[in-house]
């Protein structure tokens, strides 16, 4: 009976939990390399690349990050576009 018990709270834990990660999950999917310069020490782009990158994370918009977010990713993507022109100026 204990048995039977204890399982059922671990089910009702787990089906009570599994939402929470779900939610969890959406939010990670901002790149927080790019945005705020964390977990990223292993991570070296080209300046092509960053844009890129940028500009894919300014596509996902406000499903995914709030309005500031957006305008730091703009703000970053103006200075890797910046520093491209003045790599390419003779």
């Amino acid at each position: 009976m204990k048995r039977i018990a204890i399982l059922i709270m671990a089910l009702f834990t787990m089906s009570v939990a599994v939402p929470v990660f779900a939610a969890d999950a959406t939010k990670e999917q901002k790149d927080q390399c790019l945005l705020a310069s964390k977990e990223c020490k292993t991570e070296v782009d080209s300046i092509q690349q960053k844009i890129k990158k940028l500009n894919a994370e300014i596509k996902k918009g406000k499903k995914v990050y709030s309005a500031d977010e957006i305008k730091k990713l703009n703000a970053k993507l103006k200075e890797a576009e910046d520093m491209l022109d003045n790599l390419m100026k003779p």
